[in-house]
């Protein structure tokens, strides 16, 4: 299945594939690598991008220590069968260390040629102006990238924070979470399905979520959005996906997809993103009613 996805989605034009050292504890990664070298394609026509933090049970194989960054970036290249990754990740959950041991280490893996390049996931914008300012300091390499949630009713970010560094210093932005753990495709609207990600185990803080006050609010307007859709002749999904890219600054939005068909219909995004006019956007926004708000003067377009 992961094969068959892959190739349906280099053949229409994809060529970012993202993974982290976390995910299936190392085991898509070897899944990535395995179908990337039975394709054959040329190392030169796709990005692979992967994300250090999480790497064993050990206290030394998680954080970001110049320890775990050099052999946790070493270990996803081995899974991954590859010389370099072309971006790597510095996950967060709570930076466990100092910055300017963080940011020389990532220096020194794009000297050795084991990354062209390396970014953020899940920082804010003071941490990254942060790493920013010391690469800066001592003449290291900046991070180019950051990776953040946007989605519906996850903006404020990406629409606000982010923007100003993209304009200050040239850091871009790679969306996940573009269907909000699937909330937005509509398939909670009538309750839980059992084969849905709510209902695995795991997952409870969404189930939770979905049956808070908020969450059935953000329902109510998901059947707003659905007639919405239904008017430009496209799916929630695509409407969703599409939102995310019209955004400034946005250069990748990351989809997880199950099967050929669901990529498929992610993939008919781009056709929506063309009818995304202003009148369009702005009646979103009112129908959404959470568009954030720059207390300072507004850019001129």
């Amino acid at each position: 299945m992961a094969e068959s996805v892959m190739t349906l989605a280099f053949d229409s034009g994809v060529n970012l594939f993202d993974t982290a050292e976390v995910y299936a504890s190392g085991r898509a990664e070897t899944t990535l690598g395995n179908i990337l070298r039975k394709k054959g394609w040329k190392r030169s026509s796709y990005v692979v991008t992967t994300k250090i933090y999480w790497g064993g049970q050990a206290e030394t194989e998680r954080g970001l220590s110049r320890k775990h960054i050099i052999e946790g970036l070493r270990g996803s290249l081995s899974r991954l069968q590859l010389d370099y990754v072309d971006i790597v990740f510095a996950n967060r959950s709570d930076i466990n260390a100092p910055m300017e041991e963080i940011v020389r280490a990532m220096t020194f893996v794009i000297d050795q040629g084991l990354a062209m390049y390396w970014g953020t996931s899940r920082w804010n914008v003071v941490e990254i102006m942060e790493a920013y300012s010391i690469a800066r300091q001592f003449n290291l390499i900046p991070p180019v990238c950051e990776q953040a949630e946007y989605h519906y009713f996850q903006r404020d970010k990406v629409e606000l924070h982010l923007p100003e560094l993209y304009h200050k210093i040239g850091v871009g932005a790679m969306t996940w979470s573009p269907l909000a753990c699937g909330l937005l495709t509509g398939k909670y609207n009538d309750g839980v399905p059992e084969s849905s990600r709510a209902a695995m185990k795991g997952y409870t803080w969404l189930k939770e979520r979905l049956h808070s006050e908020e969450g059935k609010k953000q329902l109510r307007k998901i059947k707003e959005l659905h007639l919405l859709a239904d008017r430009l002749n496209c799916t929630a999904a695509q409407l969703a996906i599409a939102w995310c890219l019209r955004s400034e600054g946005v250069s990748s939005v990351l989809l997880g997809v199950s099967n050929p068909d669901q990529l498929l219909e992610n993939l008919g995004a781009l056709r929506v993103l063309t009818q995304l006019t202003p009148p369009l956007v702005f009646e979103m926004d009112t129908l959404l009613g959470n568009k954030p708000r720059s207390t300072k003067k507004e850019r001129k377009s």
